[in-house]
């Protein structure tokens, strides 16, 4: 009787315990999943999810900071990122501060923070083999980051150096390449038949739309829209929220398949008009200075 009872108490405290492990369902608490890594959790339980059922081929998309329409002005927000977050994680010389390099270069660094939380997941777990790069097309000085985690090497895109330094069956993570048409030729570059691909935080759409047109599999995918967001955490469905004025977000719709832009967008929008009219505005002081 003891041991069921004890194996009871295991399953149900290991079920219970879930969400911490994985973010839990549904999109992160925004804005708090920066900084409390539930988009680290939610991010890399996806794609574990998707390498395991064979893609190799994967998007991985979502705002880098936690507002990037105004991260050259160094709001409260992005600033407590920059210094709570990167700065420690990555232990970056100089640290978050005016005139540093990762305060200029906020975006770029925080996007080889994602990297690094991500490559566990990519390589396979606590007991994957493969060794796992990070290459990026952005301004990042990587002598200036002292702590990359799971990370084995890192480049610039495309270069002679990362090139040269390629390894059979190494899994790559490519931070903002560029357009679709690119992706292809930078796989064959750095990358062997067996390896996987991540593309994070492209921020160059070239179809206008929502995800890709080239076959990746958008496994975690967090986009802003008109009065709300889209979201997607492999395998579940998109799903279309509205932000509401205090900041809070609801499930308006849920999609089996991907949907067109469009079509989430005039949903989010619309129904932000008939409920708030013109009262829903993230700038305005319901949101309570938190961007």
């Amino acid at each position: 009787m003891k041991v069921t009872f004890l194996l009871s108490l295991l399953f149900h405290s290991s079920t219970a315990f879930v969400p911490f492990l994985d973010g839990g369902k549904g999109i992160p608490k925004l804005y708090d999943g920066y900084f409390d890594e539930q988009i680290c959790k939610q991010a890399s339980t996806a794609v574990a999810k998707a390498i395991a059922a064979g893609n190799n081929l994967i998007e991985v998309n979502f705002p880098p900071v936690p507002n990037v329409d105004e991260v050259r002005f160094g709001t409260p927000l992005n600033q407590k990122f920059g210094t709570n977050v990167v700065a420690k994680d990555l232990k970056v010389n100089g640290g978050y501060k005016p005139g540093s390099d990762l305060s200029r270069q906020l975006i770029a660094y925080s996007n080889v923070y994602w990297a690094k939380k991500i490559a566990g997941a990519v390589k396979g777990g606590a007991l994957g083999g493969k060794s796992v790069a990070v290459l990026t097309a952005e301004n990042v000085i990587f002598s200036n980051i002292k702590s990359m985690g799971d990370l084995s090497r890192s480049g610039k895109v495309n270069s002679d150096k990362a090139r040269k330094e390629s390894r059979d069956n190494e899994c790559i993570i490519c931070v903002n390449p560029g357009g679709e048409e690119t992706w292809d030729r930078i796989y064959s570059a750095h990358a062997t038949p067996s390896s996987t691909m991540v593309v994070l935080n492209n921020a160059y759409s070239t179809s206008y739309d929502l995800g890709n047109k080239r076959g990746y599999e958008e496994a975690y995918y967090l986009k802003r829209i008109s009065k709300g967001w889209v979201y997607r955490s492999y395998p579940g469905n998109w799903e279309a929220y509205l932000e509401k004025p205090d900041g809070s977000c609801e499930l308006l719709q849920s999609y089996k398949t991907k949907p067109s832009l469009r079509e989430v967008s005039e949903l989010v929008r619309d129904t932000s008009f008939k409920r708030y009219a013109i009262n829903n505005d993230r700038w305005t002081s319901g949101f309570g200075g938190r961007l």
